[in-house]
């Protein structure tokens, strides 16, 4: 398994769990922890998973939605 961090600019409740239900549908992610305060999202998922597959679903919500989204360094 695989931790990857994302930068995310979620302002409330709403946002976490859009987030969440977003990369929750993703085959290979077996959790997604969001943290509202520190605005960041964590995701545990196969090695198969890629990062940049999980960036352009967060990047499609952000195009929607106005919020940032950047993988964490």
């Amino acid at each position: 398994m695989t931790e990857t961090r994302f930068d995310v600019g979620m302002t409330c409740g709403g946002c976490a769990s859009a987030v969440q239900r977003i990369l929750g549908k993703v085959d290979g992610v077996s959790d997604v922890q969001t943290n509202v305060e520190a605005k960041s999202v964590v995701v545990v998922h196969a090695d198969n998973v890629s990062k940049d597959d999980l960036l352009a679903k967060l990047q499609k919500w952000s195009a929607a939605s106005g919020k940032s989204v950047a993988l964490s360094s």
